[in-house]
Parts: C-alpha cells; structure tokens; sequence
C-alpha cells in the first residue's frame, strides 16, 4: 500500500503555420493523448506514463509497483506533503472566437499580410509563426480528488531582419494569449509587425555604446524578464533545497529596495493561466517579495512540505513529471511616470526589450542582451545604440532600485527547465536602477 498517488490525463491538439521569407514552411496539426501517474511510498516516488488513456488502471500501478519496490530496495526519509488548496469554482478565461472556426485559408492570409508589413524598405528576410492550441486536462488522486478544465491559447510571432555592410539586425514582435481568434481583434498585429521591421533597419545605423557602470531604466519586457530569469528561478524551492539558489535561507530578510513587491499568480487570465495545478492545487497568488523582504518561494507539494510554505506551482509539460515552476510573475506598479522617470535618471542609458541571455541562480549573476537602448541625455532620450547588454549581480541590481513606473505590462513567452516547455508571463513597470553594469565596447 503507497502512501499517496495521482493520476493526469492530457488530451491536447495544436496547429502551427511558418512563413519563411514570405512561402508557406510548415502547416502542422498535432494531437496529443495520453496520461501518468505518480506514487508515493516512504520517500520513494514511481513515475509511470502512456500514451494510450484507455490504460489508466495498468499506468497506476506501474507507478505503484516503482514506487513499492524502490523503497524497499533503498528507504529513504519519508517524504510529507503539503496539503492542496482545492480549487474553488469559477469562470475560465473566455473564448469569444473560437479557432477552429477560422478556416486554416483565413490564417494563412492573415500570416501573410502580417509578414507583408514588417517588410519596410531595407528589410532582407522574415519568419512570421502562428499558433493555436487546446488542451484538456484531468487530474483524480487517492485525497479523491477529480478535477477537470479546458484552455485555449492563440499567439503569433514575427521576426524582421535587416543587413548592411556585414551587419544582421533583428526587430521581433509576438503576442501570445489564453484566449481565441480575438487577440487579433485586441492587438494590431500589423502595426506590430511593421515597428519589428522598423526596428531591425533602425538598428543599422545606430552605434554600440562605451560598456560601464551606469544608471538605467529597464522597460517593462527586459524588466520583465530580469524577474522571471534571475528571480523567479532563484525561488523555485527545488533549486533552494538543491543548494542551487542565492535566496536559499533568506526568507524574512530584506533582499530589494522597499520599492520592490513581485508576486506569481496563476490566476491572472495571462499566458501563465491554470485553474489548478498539475498536483490539484488551486491557483492563487503567491507574494514572492513585500516591498524588498523576501516572503515565500515557490513550492510543489513536496518542497513545501520540507520548507514550509503553500503549494500551487507544480507544472508539467503535457504528461510529464510535475516540477516547480513559474506561471505568471511580475513587478507590481509603482507611482513614477516614465518622463519623471528620465529626469530622476538625468543622464544614462534607457535599455528596451530582450534578445535572452544567461543567468546562474546558484551564483546570482545574470547576462542579458537588450533588443536596443538610448543614451539619455539631461531627462531627454538622445543617440540610439545596439548591442546593448544588462549584467551583473541580482541582489545588487535589486538594492540599487530607485524608482518603479506606473505602466505595468505583461509579456507572454514559454519556459524551460529539465526539458519541458511551459507558457508563462512575466511583467514589470519601467524600472529605474542606480547602478548597472552595461555592456557594449570596451
């Protein structure tokens, strides 16, 4: 007899359309069924999976047997588990118009005018992506637990290059929504399209900024992501309990500015939406950090019955072994304006948008590449300037916060950790820090 198990049940299809350059490169429908099951004996789990969800008996056991025979070949210290908020009931995001009612000859068009307008003068090539998904998920446990839910998501993604004299620039745009066809009814897609191509021929003429330490203002999606990457992955508490996180012991100290309050919230209707997560755990916001003190990681069952703490941020890709992960985790707005916030900087560099980079949690530095920036000048923003970069020290880039803007935006992206992909958002204000260490030449 285990001490615990639960089953999942996937059942899932996607659609997505690439242009290349303008020609249609794929148009793929994939469909996904299947399901898993964990279990738990002493400290031992079992993990069974299949892709056929007529056997969800024999998937049960398999992981009972795993789990019974690991613990009494090698007994570990027994492992308690949170107890799970159940979900309370309530209204999934709404689809007003619902995709599969477009024909696949509609999205194709639209793809194509999309990739039409990020074709401005001196734009060389172009990659435009659609995508639309839908998935069901089930999730019963011995607790007798038996939880359902449905979601769509719809997004779009262009990229525009630009090449001059031996020099490749890139202007991006994507949106990504829980929603339907509609989020082409919320955002201008052509619009967007056209400032990626305008972006990416700017950015030929514009120089490469003298590295140093210098006062910044991060806009909201490089702010946005600082958070998710050199944060939010230092307080997933299996990386804490790994020993592979900065934050490990720090709870109740004060690790940010008095400005700072990030939180995760499940709930919110963005791209990191889920009425529950992959351990039944209804969603709710969790308050990462309260005006700089740090106040609570982000838990599974299982971290959070070692740690202390509440759980609801046990993701998994499809049928694949819940780990914890973000969902949707932001800066909460402050009360600065943005051009009061260029005359508290004076004189620096404004950094906008994202290009990746790379972080350590374990260490607390990261290394991100800012799409483009500005030299400010006197309050005023001035020379434009590529290949641009944002590192250092998080705990450091957290203290020397000295101003938060009041135009929080969310950006929609997909995760990754341990080889599994999951939507998330992140969002931020305009961020003003004292100190930074930007990159350019030397």
């Amino acid at each position: 007899m285990v001490d615990f198990y639960d089953i999942r049940v996937i059942d899932g299809s996607s659609l997505s359309i690439v242009l290349d350059n303008g020609e249609i490169k794929e148009v793929s429908n994939n469909f996904s069924r299947g399901a898993s099951a964990r279990a738990l004996k002493g400290g031992s789990w079992g993990f069974a999976s299949s892709d056929d969800i007529d056997r969800l008996d024999a998937v049960k056991k398999s992981a009972i047997k795993i789990a019974e025979q690991t613990h009494s070949k090698r007994p570990r210290e027994k492992i308690n588990l949170a107890q799970v908020a159940r979900p309370e009931p309530g209204s999934l995001p709404g689809v007003r118009i619902n995709p599969e009612n477009i024909s696949i000859e509609e999205k194709v068009e639209l793809l194509k005018n999309i990739d039409t307008a990020s074709r401005v003068k001196g734009i060389s090539s172009t990659n435009a992506v659609y995508s639309e998904s839908r998935i069901k998920v089930r999730y019963m446990s011995s607790e007798d637990a038996d939880l359902d839910y449905q979601l769509r998501r719809v997004g779009f993604a262009i990229t525009a290059v630009a090449k001059s004299n031996g020099i490749y620039q890139i202007g991006q745009e994507s949106r990504f929504g829980v929603c339907g066809f509609e989020l082409f009814d919320r955002y201008d897609a052509l619009a967007l399209a056209e400032k990626a191509g305008k972006t990416a021929v700017e950015l030929l003429s514009a120089e490469v900024p003298r590295g140093g330490m210098l006062p910044v203002i991060l806009d909201p999606e490089l702010a946005g992501v600082f958070i998710h990457e050199a944060v939010g992955h230092g307080v997933e508490a299996d990386h804490v309990i790994e020993g592979n996180s900065v934050l490990e012991g720090k709870l109740g100290d004060r690790i940010a500015s008095p400005l700072i309050t990030i939180y995760d919230d499940p709930s919110m209707p963005e791209y990191g939406y889920y009425p529950f997560d992959d351990e039944g755990s209804g969603s709710n916001k969790t308050t990462i950090i309260e005006e700089g003190v740090l106040k609570s990681y982000l838990h599974s069952r299982e971290t959070a019955g070692k740690l202390g703490g509440t759980s609801r941020n046990a993701r998994a890709m499809g049928y694949a072994r819940p780990l914890v992960r973000m969902s949707n985790t932001y800066i909460e707005k402050g009360n600065l304006g943005f051009e009061e916030m260029l005359e508290q900087l004076k004189n620096g560099i404004y950094l906008i948008g994202s290009r990746g980079g790379q972080v350590n949690p374990g260490e607390g530095i990261f290394q991100f590449n800012a799409e483009r920036g500005y030299l400010v000048e006197g309050g005023k923003t001035t020379k434009l300037f590529r290949d641009v970069s944002l590192s250092g020290d998080t705990l450091e880039i957290l203290k020397n916060v000295e101003g938060v803007g009041k135009d929080l935006e969310m950006h929609s992206g997909r995760c990754g950790k341990a080889g599994q992909l999951v939507p998330v958002s992140d969002g931020a204000p305009h961020i003003l820090v004292s100190r930074a260490l930007v990159g350019g030449r030397g």
